[in-house]
């Protein structure tokens, strides 16, 4: 008991230390020291002065010597040191070495944890604001995860982290109750395709927001694009970020309502109800900035969302798989019906599935566009052949005369009609003076190769 005792009055006594060091600061700026040394004693010049170095590309080479130079620069040096960590190994490399060893680029303990132990890896866990949890190589092992979740302290294991980004095996996945905070802000999970969600490891995802309500920015990659996060994203009240894969339309209502909610990007399997279509026309995703949507199934899908919003994001990406490329204008028309036509400067599209060639998007689509003015970027992609000619892109350039990036293209490029030529793409750059990249297919079989001064390289 008395050795549990002293460790409890260790970690106690360390995060004291590490919350009072301002006040010891002001306590040891005495007359009898030389001015240089009472100049540094101030807390916040020297914190301003870490934090400069910090900035640095050796920054923690410098930082470790700033630790060991005096006691008072422990502290402060250390804090920014620990910060923010790529791996959790570091922090096991900190306790001694006959505790641990690597084994096939994995840490692997060979025997067990001490209190001395604990003590050790007490002087710094709670520095860590921001960890990335990785596989292996160079990770830890499930046995470090396991013996670790059970400290002689209360839980988590780094009590004042704020953004924590898990990229693991499914099996590791329990194990995110020892790191996850009341004071994190910052969640992201990603599960890869090898990723099993069984039903425990739903619940885990469903549970998550009791151990950490404060999550204001949750991003959960799904390559397999099986899990499901609505329960979770329904307990949140203050997000600002979210990406997802599919959810349930009560959550996608419970987003819309969400007053700070800045960035969405999401799936959409199947196409959202009439009932849910209505209740998003009133003032839904009112804040949103910029919006990411994946049709994953038919374009009917996109059209049931987009035919309920009135929003003005100022980015909006959207990824279509075409089962009928007929139905793609339509599509796109509503695009403009959805979105404030002064707010969007960013547009993405890109088209998914269907035939190579011998089905094309005709120049009409793009015309809905044009209701932009203000936009900035074009992005569209497609595996099918794009029909752009001079009369559109004109109606282009005239319709966005603050445009800097334009980038249309089928199937990178090599399906696309030849059918622009030079005096489209001069017109293009009179009516767009901000332009500054461009990738598009042109006919360049009209130049008159004559007319070029031999002085010109590559004509």
């Amino acid at each position: 008991m008395d050795a549990e005792g002293s460790l409890q009055r260790l970690v106690q006594g360390e995060h004291e230390t590490h919350s009072h060091q301002g006040r010891r600061d002001s306590d040891i700026t005495t007359p009898s020291l030389p001015a240089s040394a009472r100049t540094m004693s101030i807390s916040e010049l020297r914190q301003a002065i870490f934090q400069l170095v910090d900035r640095k590309h050796s920054r923690k080479k410098t930082l470790l010597a700033l630790a060991v130079t005096c006691k008072s620069f422990t502290g402060p040096a250390l804090d920014l040191l620990w910060r923010e960590l790529d791996l959790f190994a570091p922090l096991i490399r900190c306790l001694p070495p006959g505790l641990w060893k690597l084994d096939k680029l994995e840490l692997q303990f060979q025997r067990a944890m001490t209190l001395d132990d604990w003590s050790i890896f007490c002087k710094y866990n709670h520095r860590v604001h921001s960890l990335h949890m990785k596989a292996s190589p160079c990770g830890v092992s499930t046995e470090i995860l396991i013996a670790l979740g059970y400290p002689p302290f209360s839980l988590p294991l780094l009590p004042n982290l704020m953004s924590l980004t898990w990229n693991t095996p499914s099996e590791t996945l329990p194990y995110i109750r020892s790191f996850v905070t009341q004071t994190l802000t910052t969640l992201n999970i990603h599960a890869r395709s090898e990723f099993r969600f069984s039903p425990s490891i739903q619940s885990i995802l469903s549970f998550i927001p009791i151990l950490c309500p404060s999550v204001s920015h949750f991003h959960f990659h799904d390559d397999a694009e099986l899990g499901d996060t609505s329960i979770a994203l329904q307990c949140w009240s203050h997000l600002i970020s979210v990406t997802t894969g599919n959810v349930s339309d009560a959550t996608i209502l419970h987003l819309s309502k969400l007053p700070s909610l800045r960035v969405l990007n999401l799936g959409l399997h199947t196409p959202i109800t009439a009932d849910t279509q209505q209740l998003l026309q009133h003032n839904g995703f009112c804040a949103l900035q910029e919006l990411g949507v994946t049709c994953e199934t038919y374009l009917a899908t996109g059209d049931a969302f987009f035919e309920a919003l009135s929003i003005a994001p100022k980015k909006l990406s959207i990824s279509y798989w075409v089962d009928s490329i007929e139905a793609l204008p339509a599509s796109i028309s509503r695009i403009p019906d959805a979105c404030a036509h002064n707010a969007l400067e960013y547009l993405q599209v890109e088209v998914n599935e269907g035939g190579f060639g011998a089905i094309s998007i005709s120049a009409a689509t793009f015309e809905p566009l044009c209701a932009f003015r203000n936009l900035r970027r074009l992005n569209f992609e497609s595996i099918y052949n794009v029909q752009l000619d001079d009369t559109t892109l004109v109606q282009m350039a005239r319709a966005w005369p603050l445009l800097e990036v334009l980038i249309i293209h089928g199937l990178l490029g090599r399906w696309t009609d030849h059918n622009i030529t030079p005096n489209a793409l001069v017109s293009l750059l009179q009516h767009c003076p901000r332009l500054a990249s461009i990738a598009i297919v042109m006919n360049w079989s009209t130049v008159d190769r004559c007319g070029i001064s031999p002085e010109i390289p590559y004509q």
